[in-house]
């Protein structure tokens, strides 16, 4: 007996706001560097911060809220809550946090942790779940604080990151399938080149046995050698996807990239033939907000009625893993 199949629909977005922006004139108060240094090279004009009070369970909720009204739906209607996150309020997952925050009784919640590429790794997943009919309605939310993983004496890195959270609600469509196509993929090798990695030293505990005692260490990245690998990698993966939904470039509305560097977005799209008009940035105002960068940027264009039903998106996350993957998808129901 064949088992039954389902479609993904893409019905509600959402995102959360913070109030604390932190400017390029402001950094330039923090370390060595000018706001014409920033913005040349990255494209980022300033980015917003978490407060004391703010936390990926709470902004994680109310983009949640936000994508769950957005669709049309109720909290208690949800099935499944998946966070994408490299930032969690408890290392044992901030997931269920938001199930509770948002009052999600039944959703069964979880977090994956894939950095730059968590929200299409988490979409894709949770693809699969609809697919199969395990579940109806899925909220997939990306939220990350990388001010609390920022070295704030390295300039390389600490003019780059903001905090957010973006959210988007996928449900079961028994009329055709949006999700068009998508690709992942990873390689450890290159793992040095951006990490947060965890550094210990040994400590006795009994007898002849040793502990690890340390903590997880800020961002440390190798820009020159993230860049080569996302103008050589992003194209790739979209073109392969496109090739496999059987669509071309030309038939994208909107690419919508994971917003890590104006520079990669400009190169991509050029090499991909995309014109910059179709190309969704909000970089400017966010700088790079790891996992929530891709639905922030989404919400955005969906709520300004730029991304309207039945618009073809492309899109694609990279960056720690090192990781890359993209989602090629019809907007709406």
């Amino acid at each position: 007996m064949n088992q039954q199949t389902y479609g993904v629909a893409f019905t509600g977005s959402g995102s959360a706001k913070l109030e604390t922006v932190l400017t390029n004139e402001q950094m330039t108060r923090v370390v060595d560097t000018s706001d014409e240094w920033i913005t040349t090279r990255t494209g980022i004009r300033q980015r917003h911060i978490a407060n004391v009070t703010d936390s990926i369970r709470s902004l994680g909720g109310e983009a949640a809220r936000q994508a769950i009204a957005s669709a049309g739906l109720e909290p208690a209607d949800i099935d499944l809550i998946i966070l994408a996150t490299s930032t969690p309020d408890d290392l044992f997952g901030s997931a269920c946090q938001i199930q509770h925050e948002i009052g999600a009784a039944r959703a069964v919640a979880f977090d994956i942790t894939a950095a730059c590429s968590g929200f299409v790794f988490s979409l894709v997943t949770a693809a699969q779940f609809i697919r199969t009919g395990a579940y109806q309605n899925i909220v997939v939310v990306g939220a990350d604080l990388l001010s609390r993983l920022t070295d704030w004496s390295d300039r390389r890195t600490c003019v780059l990151f903001g905090d957010g959270a973006g959210a988007i609600v996928m449900q079961r469509c028994e009329t055709g399938d949006r999700l068009l196509s998508f690709e992942m993929h990873s390689d450890g090798s290159k793992n040095d080149c951006l990490n947060a990695a965890y550094k210990h030293e040994s400590a006795p505990l009994v007898d002849d046995i040793t502990i690890q005692n340390g903590q997880f260490t800020p961002v440390d990245m190798n820009g020159r050698e993230v860049y080569r690998f996302a103008v050589k990698r992003v194209p790739e993966v979209l073109e392969k996807s496109l090739f496999h939904a059987g669509i071309s470039t030309d038939d994208v509305d909107w690419l919508i990239l994971h917003q890590a560097n104006q520079r990669i977005l400009d190169a991509a799209a050029q090499r991909l033939g995309i014109p910059a008009e179709r190309v969704v940035s909000n970089m400017a105002n966010h700088g790079n907000t790891d996992a929530a960068s891709i639905p922030i940027a989404l919400d955005e264009w969906v709520r300004t009625g730029k991304i309207k039903a039945g618009d073809t998106l492309a899109l694609s996350g990279f960056g720690a893993g090192l990781s890359w993957g993209a989602a090629i998808l019809k907007w709406g129901q």
